[in-house]
C-alpha cells in the first residue's frame, strides 16, 4: 500500500461526485438497507475503485455509497472484507484509509456477532466497550507505516467515549435494548467450538465475531474517532450448543436492523 494507490482510489470517488463526506459507515452481514435512507445516492462500486479489494461474501454487496443522511454526508461501505476470505489486513483496512482520505470525521461501524454473555439475547444489540484482537496480526504491521501515522498506535481507549453515550441515550428514548461490552474477533470462518466458548467467556469477551478490530485499530492510527454496535444473531452457550445455520444469523441480523438503522440515524443528527 502506497499514499499513490490511495489518492488514486480517493480522486476516483471524488471525481464520481463523492465531495466532503463528514461521517464513515461500516455495514456487517445482514445489515445493508441503512443505504435505503440516503438521499441522492452516488454508488460506486468496488470492483471499479482503483486498487480496491473485491467482495466476496455472498451477502455483503461491494459497493461505497455516497450521500445525505438526516443532513449529513455520508460515504458508506456496503459489504465489508475479511481475513477468512483470503484477504489481508491492509486489504480489510484500505477502505478506511480511502474514507478518511476523502474527508471523514468520524466512524460509525456495524456488525453481527454471537452472544457469548448468556445474559445478552439474540435479537439484542451491544454497544462494543472495548475488544480482545484474536485475529493472529494487525493492520500495522507493515514496513513503511509510520509513513501513515504513529507505529505504535495508542488503543487505551479504541471506541469513543462520546459518541458511546449519546447511543446509550437515544437506545433509551428509542427503548431499544441495547447492551454494553467487549467484542472478541476471530479469524473464521468456521464457527466456535464449545471449548473455544468457554475460552472467550473466560478471557472476558462478550460477543464474538470476525470483522471490526482491524478497522478500529486503523481508525485510531489516524485519529478517526470510531463507535461499533453488534447486532447479536446467536447465543454461545458451550453447555447447550446447537448447530448454526447462517442462514437464520442473516434473519436474525435482517429483523434486528431497523433498529440499528434508527441508532444510526438519530446519532448522526447529533454529529
Amino acid at each position: 500500500m502506497t499514499k499513490e494507490q490511495l489518492q488514486e482510489s480517493a480522486q476516483y470517488l471524488q471525481q464520481k461526485g463523492f465531495e466532503a463526506p463528514e461521517i464513515g459507515i461500516v455495514l456487517g452481514t445482514g445489515l445493508g438497507k441503512l443505504v435505503d435512507n440516503i438521499t441522492e445516492p452516488i454508488v460506486a462500486h468496488y470492483n471499479h475503485i482503483p486498487f480496491f479489494p473485491l467482495a466476496t461474501v455472498e451477502f455483503h454487496s461491494g459497493k461505497l455509497v455516497y450521500g445525505s443522511i438526516s443532513g449529513k454526508k455520508v460515504v458508506v461501505m456496503q459489504g465489508r472484507f475479511h481475513l477468512y476470505e483470503g484477504y489481508d489486513f491492509l486489504d480489510i483496512t484500505y477502505p478506511i484509509r480511502v474514507m478518511h482520505l476523502l474527508g471523514i470525521e468520524k466512524l460509525l461501524v456495524s456488525n453481527a456477532a454471537g452472544a457469548v454473555n448468556l445474559d445478552f439475547k439474540k435479537g439484542d444489540m451491544m454497544l462494543i466497550d472495548d475488544h480482545i484482537n484474536l485475529q493472529g496480526g494487525s493492520p500495522l504491521a507493515f514496513k513503511n507505516v509510520s509513513e501513515f501515522g504513529e507505529r505504535f498506535t495508542d488503543m487505551s481507549s479504541p471506541y469513543d467515549a462520546d459518541m458511546g453515550k449519546q447511543l446509550v441515550r437515544i437506545a433509551k428514548k428509542q427503548n431499544i435494548r441495547l447492551q454494553r461490552g467487549v467484542y472478541a474477533s476471530v479469524v473464521g470462518p468456521q464457527l466456535e467450538t464449545r471449548a473455544e466458548y468457554r475460552m472467550l467467556k473466560i478471557l472476558g469477551a462478550d460477543a464474538v465475531g470476525m470483522s471490526t478490530v482491524p478497522e478500529i485499530i486503523v481508525a485510531n492510527h489516524l485519529n478517526l474517532p470510531a463507535v461499533a454496535v453488534s447486532v447479536l444473531t446467536d447465543e454461545c452457550d458451550p453447555d447447550n450448543l446447537q448447530p448454526v445455520d447462517v442462514s437464520e444469523i442473516i434473519a436474525i441480523a435482517e429483523r434486528t436492523e431497523p433498529k440499528m438503522v434508527q441508532l444510526f440515524r438519530e446519532l448522526i443528527k447529533t454529529l
